[in-house]
Parts: structure tokens; sequence; C-alpha cells
């Protein structure tokens, strides 16, 4: 009888999809929040896994700031359509038309955070319990105190210091009326894991996680890509550069790393000799010590 041996990323894999199903089990309206960054990326190939030969069943939700990469939007749509699974977009621009959302204004303006009001509408509207999400606890250390199963009241609104114990992979998704869950299925996995499991997999990227030349600027010790979203500060340059990105977010505030590794391997090697976080050019993580912290318990991703 031979000896049954499970690789770390195996176990990962598992763990996740246990988790997956264990909110198709407990839920009865959940969703997927989908970026088009790699994490959701990653999330919706298990997902898939977990429950083939059948599609995905419940659909995939992308909060759509009008400031995405090109690259994202093309590639959601594109995997939508082979996957054929339902997409609900939500818009922070319909959320600014109807007053519902204030345009940030100034050379550092984002619609990062007025994602929060669109997120929580579109969920109230379409009366989702639990929304899973691609978020990790080697990101930032606001994300390291969620739990798998991460209980919001009835404003959306996150108590880091109210969180339901999560005993021997016991999950309680018990709530009140109009309050709901986000699930986290990826949280114990970092950013090499999700880098070796995608060449592991085969999973398609988008082409921003790749080298290739951008116009860029340098704000801040940020590189940002140059865009219509951007409103040059005197003195600043628009120069080509090599760059890729660790994070997939808005135009805006994503900054760039300056790289030539253009293969899965090349990235990995890259990533295991790097020193700084995946968020750390980020520049809305920046604006403050506490501002994902912050973000979340207004109902953030």
């Amino acid at each position: 009888m031979g000896n049954y041996v499970i690789t770390h990323l195996r176990e990962l894999e598992s763990e996740a999809i246990f988790i997956i199903r264990e909110v198709a089990a407990q839920f009865e309206n959940p969703v997927l929040l989908f970026s088009g960054g790699k994490d959701s990326i990653l999330l919706t190939h298990l997902a898939k896994k977990a429950f083939y030969p059948a599609k995905i069943p419940f659909p995939l939700i992308h909060i759509d700031t009008g400031h995405n990469f090109p690259e994202t939007i093309n590639f959601r749509d594109n995997l939508v359509r082979n996957l054929g699974v339902q997409l609900i977009v939500g818009s922070v621009q319909e959320a600014i038309d109807k007053g519902r959302a204030k345009e940030e204004i100034g050379a550092n303006a984002s619609r990062n955070s007025l994602q929060i009001i669109s997120l929580l509408d579109t969920l109230e509207k379409h009366k989702v319990d639990a929304a899973m999400g691609g978020a990790r606890r080697d990101e930032e250390k606001a994300r390291a105190k969620e739990r798998f199963f991460s209980h919001r009241d009835e404003f959306g609104q996150w108590d880091p210091k109210n969180q339901r114990p999560e005993l021997w992979n016991l999950f309680n998704g018990r709530k009140h009326y109009g309050e709901h869950f986000r699930v986290f299925p990826i949280s114990n996995w970092t950013e090499m894991d999700v880098w070796e499991y995608i060449k592991l997999e085969n999973i398609e990227l988008p082409s921003l996680y790749f080298s290739h030349t951008r116009e860029c600027v340098v704000r801040d010790g940020v590189i940002l890509a140059n865009s219509q979203y951007i409103k040059l500060k005197e003195g600043e340059e628009v120069k080509s550069m090599m760059v890729r990105y660790r994070t997939c977010g808005d135009m805006p505030i994503t900054g760039a790393v300056e790289s030539t590794a253009d293969t899965l391997q090349q990235v990995i090697d890259e990533i295991s000799t790097t020193r700084t976080t995946e968020r750390g050019a980020r520049a809305d993580d920046k604006r403050a010590e506490t501002a994902m912290e912050d973000r979340k318990k207004q109902g953030y991703f």
C-alpha cells in the first residue's frame, strides 16, 4: 500500500474548496466578488473546480469604478463568457450620478472608497447574504484580523472585535435579517502560494501582471500609469518604463514595479527575493496608517 502524499498547494486548494462548498450549502444567495485581479481569478478557478462538471452555481459581482485598466475589463468579459456564469456589475459612476457618492477632487483623487457605496447597494439589491472575496491575511495587517467567515452588520460594517470563533473548521453563518457575511476562502495563502498555484494549474492572467512597456509617472515613490484619470502635478514628467503589476486596482492608485519578468517562473523568482508587500505600491493604503481597516469598517472588501 503506497503512501498518500499531498503538497502544501493541494492542501490549500482543498481547504479553499471546502469553504466555497460550505458557503454554497449554508447561504441562500452567495456571490463571488470579482475584481479582475489574480486573487479573484484564482478564487473563480477554485469555484469552478469545486462544482465541476456543473457550472459555478452563483454569480460574479464586479464593482466598476470607471477607472479600471482596460486589460482588466477585457479579461473579465472573456472569462465570464468562457465559464458561462452570470455577471452582476455595480457602477460607481451610477452612484455618483444619483447623488449617492461624491467624486473626490484634486491631483490625488480616487474612486476607491466610493466602491463601498456601490458594493453595499449591489449586495442589498440582489439580497446577497454571503460575498466571497480573494483577500489574504498576508496582504495587509487589517486583513490579517479576518476570519474565513467575516460577519457584517445590517449596514455592511465590519467590527473586528465581534467575530465568530472558528474551531475545528466549523463555520457559523447564522445572522439576523439584513446582515451578511464576507467569506475569504484563500485567507491562508501567501502571494508566493498564489503564483505557484497559478503556474501549477496554468491559470490565465491579464497581461498587466507581466513585464510590459507603459507610459508612467512617479509620484511619492509610487509608479502610476499615465491615463486620463490622473492629473499631473507641477514638475511631474511622463516617461516610458518597463513595469508589471503585483496587484490590480484602479489606474490612479495602483502602483507598478519596475520589472523584466515576463513569464510565470520569472515572476516567482522575483517575488522570492522582494522585501515589500504586494500592496506596498497602492496609493490608497498610504493615505493613513489604518487606511485599509477604516475602509473595511465602512463596508470595503
